[in-house]
C-alpha cells in the first residue's frame, strides 16, 4: 500500500489538535500514511504549498493565519468555501488544489450529534461575533433553513456585512445584545472571548429562555464560563469540541475516500 500523507499549516501550529484526530483515523481504518503539523509563516505560504505538492501530499487543512489568503493561490474553490469567504480544507489532485470549507458542516453536525431533533428554523438564533468562523456558522444556519438570526459583534461594521449573507439575518450593537435574548431557540458565541488566555465574554443571561440550546465553539477550555452558566440555570448545552472533530470527517474523506465517525475512544483522546 503506498504510503500517503495530509497535513495541516498554520502559523503558530504547534497547538492544533488535528494531527491527534487524524492519525487517529489513519490508525484505525488501516491506512499506511500519517498527518503532520507544518509551520508555515504568510510571507512563505506560497512556496511552502508549493513543497507540499512536490512531496506528494493528498491535501492539507488550513488554520490561521491563511483560510484566507490560501484562496489566491488555489487552482479551484467549491462554492460553500466561496460563499463563507474561507478554506479550511484543500485537496491535491494532478498538481491542482481544490479548496473547501468543512466548518459550517463540522458546526451542524455537533449540534445534530448531540441534540438529533434540534429543529434550526424553529425560532429566533443569536450568533455573537462576525468573523470567519461566524461566516461558516451562518452559512450552516441558513442552509438548515434558519429564517431570523440576530448577529452581534464589538465591531458593528463587522456584522453588517455579514448581513450580504441573507436578508435572513439582522445586526444589532454589541451594548444591546441581551435584550434580544428573548424568545431565542439557539445562542452561539463564535468570538474568542471566554477562551484561554483571552478576555471573558460578558452576557447576561436572565431575559434567555430556559429551553434555548447554548453553543460556544470555543473548546479551551470545554466549559466556558458561557456554557457553565447557562447549564447552572437548566439550559440544555453543546460544547465547541464536537465542531472540531466533525469538521475533520468531510476533509479526511476527500483525501483518503472514507466517511469517519467520531467515537468515544477520540473524543477521549483530544479532551485529554
Amino acid at each position: 500500500m503506498n504510503f500517503v500523507r495530509a497535513g495541516v499549516i498554520g502559523h503558530p501550529i504547534h497547538h492544533s489538535k488535528s494531527p491527534m484526530i487524524h492519525n487517529h483515523w489513519i490508525k484505525v481504518y488501516g491506512l499506511n500514511g500519517e498527518y503532520t503539523a507544518i509551520d508555515i509563516a504568510p510571507q512563505d505560504l506560497k512556496g511552502g504549498v508549493q513543497k507540499l505538492i512536490t512531496d506528494g501530499f493528498l491535501g492539507f487543512n488550513v488554520t490561521i493565519p491563511h483560510k484566507e489568503t490560501i484562496m489566491e493561490i488555489c487552482d479551484d474553490i467549491d462554492d460553500t468555501a466561496q460563499k463563507i469567504g474561507a478554506v479550511n480544507t484543500v485537496k491535491i489532485e494532478n498538481g491542482k488544489m481544490k479548496g473547501f470549507n468543512t466548518d459550517a458542516f463540522g458546526f451542524i453536525a455537533n449540534i445534530k450529534s448531540q441534540i438529533p431533533n434540534f429543529d434550526f428554523g424553529a425560532g429566533k438564533i443569536i450568533v455573537l461575533g462576525a468573523g470567519g468562523a461566524a461566516r461558516a456558522v451562518l452559512y450552516g444556519l441558513l442552509q438548515e433553513g434558519a429564517a431570523d438570526i440576530i448577529v452581534t459583534n464589538r465591531t458593528m461594521e463587522k456584522a453588517q456585512m455579514l448581513c450580504k449573507l441573507s436578508p435572513n439575518i439582522k445586526p444589532v450593537p454589541w451594548d444591546e445584545k441581551e435584550k434580544y435574548l428573548k424568545d431565542a431557540t439557539l445562542l452561539v458565541n463564535t468570538t474568542a472571548l471566554g477562551m484561554v488566555g483571552k478576555e471573558p465574554l460578558i452576557l447576561d443571561l436572565k431575559n434567555l429562555p430556559p429551553t434555548c440550546l447554548v453553543n460556544d465553539i470555543v473548546y479551551a477550555p470545554l466549559m466556558t464560563d458561557l456554557l457553565t452558566a447557562a447549564k447552572a440555570r437548566g439550559n440544555p448545552i453543546v460544547t465547541g469540541i464536537g465542531m472540531l472533530l466533525h469538521q475533520a470527517r468531510p476533509a479526511f474523506e476527500k483525501w483518503f475516500g472514507i466517511l469517519p465517525e467520531v467515537e468515544a475512544e477520540l473524543l477521549s483522546k483530544v479532551l485529554k
